[in-house]
């Protein structure tokens, strides 16, 4: 464990040398995990997710697509708060056809892609996910493999989940093998936040789950934020969790949501901006690590709408 830390903390100094605001909190991988080849390699799948509305997890998603994406990554952001569902607002896009066509068959999985920022690419969530367990099993095969095709062509797929622990938002983050839990540090939505890792804890304990402080006004308060889950975490649940980082709050994030522009374009060298290229730059410094298969995540997550 220690080794393990100290590997990552070099890794990520040599990636951004000049840390600003938030560079407490360092990643630390837990898990053993032997890198694979490049011709193994496969989209990480990370499930952004929070104990409850009003943290920023959408924004920060967001952002972070487009972060990974200007460091050289290939991102897919796929958007299944299907309550709230906005990136498309954060992004000023207007999809015009979402994940519930192409797993009807009305739509082709590339139809259903609308290109953004730096390449990303974006699939709206509908609702389709909701009545998979009506598709013929042919029909359902034929998808996994599309999907699967995705996932071999994508450095990351990040998934923005609706807040809270309902039913939907759960499929999502036992299915994923990381998941990056964002908070306040608000007492409700620290407690909140808590509910989230407990339900992994006992649901998917093998993934890697990050936390991420929003919104934060002092490095002490995020810092204490991120030390206290942790904690918590060990002491209670027996479940490690990896406190990845913080972005401290910056007015130009309000102004960019009235602008329906990510705040990372307005201005990539913003505090919030820089805050997150930070935390998409210590995703990055963790091992590439095996999965199962090639459309593990789809299998699982599909497993769980269809029971």
């Amino acid at each position: 464990m220690h080794d393990q830390a100290e590997r990552l903390r070099e890794l990520v100094n040599g990636r951004n040398k000049k840390e600003g605001p938030g560079e407490s909190g360092q990643a630390t991988s837990p898990r053993s995990r032997q890198p694979v080849s490049h011709g193994q390699r496969q989209g990480r799948i990370i499930a952004v997710t929070s104990g409850k509305g009003g943290v920023g997890k959408t924004n920060l998603a967001v952002n972070l697509a487009l972060s990974l994406a200007t460091l050289g990554q290939r991102v897919t952001l796929i958007d299944t708060d299907l309550g709230l569902a906005n990136i498309d607002l954060v992004l000023g896009l207007t999809p015009e056809y979402h994940l519930g066509h192409f797993f009807t068959g009305e739509r082709s999985l590339q139809e259903i892609i609308t290109e953004g920022p730096y390449g990303v690419k974006v699939i709206a969530g509908g609702s389709g996910l909701q009545e998979l367990a009506n598709l013929s099993e042919r029909h359902l095969e034929r998808c996994l493999q599309h999907l699967a095709e995705l996932e071999e062509e994508t450095d990351f797929i990040l998934f923005d989940t609706g807040a809270g622990i309902s039913n939907k938002v759960v499929q999502f983050i036992v299915a994923a093998d990381e998941v990056l839990v964002v908070t306040t540090s608000e007492p409700t939505a620290i407690a909140d936040a808590y509910s989230v890792v407990k339900v992994l804890a006992k649901e998917n304990p093998q993934a890697l789950v990050y936390l991420v402080v929003n919104m934060v006004r002092l490095e002490s308060e995020g810092k204490q934020v991120l030390d206290r889950l942790q904690m918590v975490a060990e002491k209670f649940l027996d479940f490690t969790v990896e406190p990845l980082g913080m972005v401290f709050y910056d007015s130009l994030v309000p102004k960019a949501v009235k602008r329906q522009e990510p705040f990372f374009l307005i201005n990539p060298q913003a505090t919030a901006s820089q805050n997150v290229l930070d935390l998409a730059r210590k995703l990055l410094a963790f091992p590439d690590f095996p999965m199962e298969s090639t459309g593990g995540f789809w299998r699982r997550l599909l497993g769980k709408a269809g029971g």
